[in-house]
């Protein structure tokens, strides 16, 4: 039985778990990009603007990946919601930033980075996105994390005598009676943290990272791999607009992340560098 409080209360606040888990996936995102850049010898100065693109990239891009990709309806229902914390159909209320999509922020930092690779740090942007992709990692594990508190992205109808069976009795009313259910989240996060160790461990312990692009195409691989494997055992996230032979419209999105990551590491044969190249902004 999985029934926790929506949060820690602080007088007349909830600071709600969700909530929570993005500033945990911020913050130790943040330090484990500082502890990279100490390691690469690389200007503390731009890791504010990193930071700063990151956060505007994850936030705008899920939201809006949501939106187009599940919920196309509220750019005519409620056009404000899209973009702000907020509901004012049927009446006002502050909601917070719910309904995001990876898919979405996954674009959205791409191209947030690509500006921040050309024009304030200058470099490569496989060699920001190489570094970027072990922090998202990391906070990608958080997040799902947060969707377990708030009992959302719930799993399939499990057997009552499997393991992994759990009891969702906060979960939307969309899916119907309360029974047993994987923990498709907690599956997702297990996923990312184990991707997470090992992209830390080739970036620490190889020479990958003078290959700009190798460990991003890793990255993209592995990710969307998880998220098209453990879609089977996961609930449809509001209606399914995309649907291909039987895969979902998560599934379907992901296909071309993994195609994208086997030709980046195909491409970044031909962007090394040497080590003292990478200490440096081009």
């Amino acid at each position: 039985m999985w029934d926790p409080s929506l949060g820690i209360q602080l007088g007349p606040f909830t600071l709600h778990f969700y909530s929570l888990m993005f500033v945990f996936a911020f913050g130790f995102g943040y330090m484990l990009m500082k502890k990279i850049f100490d390691i690469d010898h690389v200007n503390q100065k731009y890791l504010d603007p990193l930071f700063t693109w990151t956060l505007i990239g994850t936030i705008l891009g899920a939201r809006l990946g949501h939106v187009i990709f599940y919920q196309p309806e509220l750019f005519k229902q409620d056009f404000l919601s899209v973009f702000l914390p907020i509901r004012t159909k049927p009446e006002f209320e502050f909601t917070g930033f719910s309904g995001l999509a990876s898919h979405g922020a996954t674009i959205a930092l791409i191209l947030t980075t690509l500006y921040y690779s050309f024009k304030i740090i200058k470099k490569n942007p496989f060699w920001v996105y190489d570094r970027l992709g072990i922090v998202v990692a990391l906070g990608g594990a958080f997040v799902r994390m947060g969707n377990f508190f708030n009992s959302e992205i719930v799993g399939k109808p499990a057997d009552p005598n499997s393991p992994f069976a759990i009891l969702f009795p906060q979960m939307s009313d969309e899916y119907g009676v309360t029974v047993p259910r994987f923990p498709g989240q907690l599956f997702e996060a297990t996923g990312y943290v184990l991707l997470f160790v090992l992209l830390w461990f080739l970036y620490r312990k190889t020479d990958k990272k003078y290959q700009q692009g190798w460990l991003f195409g890793l990255f993209f691989i592995i990710l969307w791999a998880i998220r098209f494997f453990v879609e089977f055992l996961k609930e449809p996230q509001g209606k399914e607009f995309i649907s291909i032979a039987g895969l979902n419209t998560g599934q379907v999105l992901s296909i071309p992340f993994m195609i994208a990551g086997v030709i980046i590491m195909i491409y970044s044969k031909k962007m090394k560098i040497t080590e003292a190249e990478n200490a440096k902004p081009e």
